[in-house]
Formats: structure tokens, C-alpha cells, sequence
């Protein structure tokens, strides 16, 4: 992406957590809406395995592995390196040292008040989460959004109410810290005198049409009811065979209600509108079972699937290829939270700006 275009084009950013192969429910609720984006913003998007260590500190061993497999899906579902910076949280310094200055202002009632903070403590018992770095997280995850001096962070409906803690964050820091005269300015940082260092970031409401999982419920890995984006077509037929439907079809002759049926809500996703016109048909009507339902919708999430597992097939045979992806990725990323690192320290007092001593 040329300089020119990046001036042109409001900043996005977002990222994951590593936590293995990803599945539908991250593809339809995230990743197919950043693929969209990237043709209308500077798209800053990565894997962030920091956070995966807030719950998973006493064994790491996995995280390494699954920072692969989130790239390898990133890659494959469509994220162009040529239209999106793709990095690895941990490659760039500068989040840790931004969270430490910000950790700074922050008053510990806000992190507290985090509603996933209590609520992952009450259900994941068999982790002690009363650490620092557990409670902290969310800060962490504003230094990683503001960092970037984003506009947008792109969630959904659910989310939205976790961008407001870093909105909060920019307000005070804002609020302590000014912009200093300083003959250091760079190119696409926020050199406005009269903008704060930290611009509040607006949340950007993605659509995120309701996924169930192969039980019912959303899906999610700590159901166990998930499909994953590689999984093979044998696999994916496997899992919907026992997939729940209309408590209403009793029996083969009961009609039902696609709109009262996790299939049902599979159809409106990946099948097509002719598919989807012989679902309610059929199932309204009786005139189709459901095991017969279930394969359309396996094929309809074959067919959504075959060209991301192709990819992902040859980015495999590829390893090299990934790596210097990521690479190149997490140096455009270090270039870019360095320019805003650069305003933080000066404003707070710090670095070679502050103290007269730069080169």
C-alpha cells in the first residue's frame, strides 16, 4: 500500500487471541469482515499472544503453535499482507512499554469493574486468575488499540462495551498529557498540534449473523461444538449428523421451523437463497427430514470453505513464506507504534525529546 493511499484511507485495528485453529464462529463474527475492510482502510490486524499468557500463564507450551495456526487461518480466510499489516503482538515492544505508562493513569476501579473479569473467574475454576496480569489485560488491550492512533475498531454488537474502557483511557491520558514542540515529526503519525496524542477510537459495528454451534448454543471451543475452518469435508459432514433442530420435528412426517433451528440458521449463512427457498419449504411442509437438511447445509459450508483450505494447503508446504509475512509485518508495526511512542514519552517526560539529549 503506497504512503499516498494510507493518507487517504481512516485507520482499523484489531486483533485474536491464539488459542488454536479457528472456527466458524471467529470466521462469520471477525475474520470475513476484516477481509471486507481491508479494501477501505489501512487495516492493522494481529495475533496477540500476550493475552494469551493472562489465562494460560503456568503452561505456555501451546501458545507458540497456536500463534501458527491463527496465521495460517488469517492467510488462508484472506488477509492480504499487500492490503493489511498481519503481526504478532509480541514482536512489538512497544505495547509492553505503552501498557506500562499507561498502567500509570489508570485507576484500578476500571479494571475491576470489567464485566469478563469476574465472569472468567467464576467459570474458569480450575485457573487462578487473581494475578496482576489477569486483571490488567484489558488495559493491555487498550495499548494495543492506541497504540496504532486508530479510528475504528471494528466488533460486534457484544464487544462494543469493551472499546469503552479504552476510550476512557485516551480521555485521561489526554486529559494529564499535551503535545510538545518537538522538531521530530513523522510521516502518518498524529502531527496536528491542536489533536490529542490519543485520538478516541470509534467502535465500527460489524454484522455478526447468529452461528450456533453443532449443540445449539454459540459456538465456542469450550463447548466442543465447533467447525473449524480447516476441518475436512468427512468431518464437517460427521459434525452436523447430530446437530440439534426443531424440538418440533418429533417424528420425519412433524413440520418445523427453519427460523426455530440452529440448521436452520446455517442455511441463512452459507446457502444459497434457491437452497434456502427448499429448506423452508421442505421443512414447513414436512416435505424434506432433517438429516436430509443437514447435508444441504454440509455442503453449503464445503463449498463457503474449499478455496480457505486451499490456501491454507499451500501456505502449509509454505513456511517460509508465513514467517517472512509476519516479519515484515510486525516490522511495519514496530515503525508505526514507535511514531506514537514517540509522542507519549516527550509528552510524559521521557526519552531523548523530553531531556534535550536526541541526536
Amino acid at each position: 500500500m503506497s504512503n499516498s493511499s494510507s493518507l487517504q484511507r481512516r485507520r482499523v485495528l484489531s486483533g485474536m487471541r491464539p488459542t488454536g485453529k479457528l472456527h466458524l464462529g471467529n470466521y462469520m463474527g471477525a475474520l470475513h469482515n476484516w477481509v471486507r475492510l481491508q479494501d477501505q482502510y489501512e487495516c492493522y490486524f494481529f495475533i496477540a499472544d500476550w493475552h494469551a499468557l493472562t489465562t494460560d500463564y503456568a503452561d505456555p507450551s501451546a501458545i507458540a503453535a497456536n500463534t501458527r495456526e491463527v496465521a495460517l487461518d488469517y492467510l488462508a480466510a484472506g488477509l492480504d499482507p499487500e492490503k493489511s499489516v498481519l503481526f504478532i503482538q509480541s514482536h512489538v515492544p512497544q505495547h509492553a512499554e505503552f501498557h506500562l505508562l499507561l498502567s500509570m493513569i489508570t485507576p484500578l476501579g476500571w479494571l475491576e469493574r470489567v464485566p469478563s473479569y469476574k465472569e472468567q473467574q467464576e467459570n474458569l475454576t480450575g485457573k487462578d486468575l487473581s494475578t496482576y496480569g489477569f486483571l490488567g489485560y484489558p488495559l493491555l488491550q487498550a495499548a494495543d488499540i492506541l497504540i496504532y492512533q486508530p479510528d475504528f475498531v471494528p466488533v460486534g454488537q457484544d464487544q462494543a462495551a469493551h472499546v469503552e474502557l479504552t476510550r476512557e483511557v485516551a480521555r485521561r491520558f489526554n486529559q494529564f498529557y499535551k503535545k510538545q514542540d518537538t522538531a521530530y515529526t513523522f510521516h502518518g503519525s498524529n502531527n496536528n498540534p491542536a489533536a490529542p496524542i490519543l485520538p478516541e477510537p470509534q467502535v465500527l459495528l460489524t454484522p455478526s449473523p447468529k452461528l450456533p454451534g453443532t449443540d445449539g448454543r454459540k459456538m465456542s471451543k469450550s463447548y466442543g461444538n465447533t467447525i473449524l475452518l480447516s476441518d475436512p469435508e468427512p468431518e464437517i459432514r460427521s459434525k452436523l449428523k447430530p446437530m440439534v433442530t426443531d424440538p418440533a420435528r418429533v417424528r420425519r412426517k412433524d413440520p418445523g421451523n427453519p427460523d426455530k433451528c440452529p440448521v436452520g440458521d446455517l442455511h441463512k449463512i452459507f446457502s444459497t437463497q434457491e437452497t434456502l427457498q427448499e429448506v423452508y419449504e421442505g421443512c414447513t411442509t414436512a416435505g424434506i427430514g432433517c438429516i436430509e437438511c443437514k447435508t444441504w447445509a454440509a455442503d453449503a459450508i464445503v463449498s463457503t470453505l474449499l478455496p480457505i483450505q486451499e490456501r491454507r494447503a499451500h501456505l502449509e508446504q509454505n513456511p517460509g513464506l508465513v514467517k517472512e509475512i509476519l516479519c515484515e509485518g510486525s516490522r511495519r508495526a514496530q515503525a508505526r507504534a514507535e511514531q506514537t511512542m514517540q509522542q507519549v514519552r516527550t509528552a510524559m517526560g521521557l526519552g531523548p525529546e523530553a531531556t534535550g539529549t536526541a541526536q
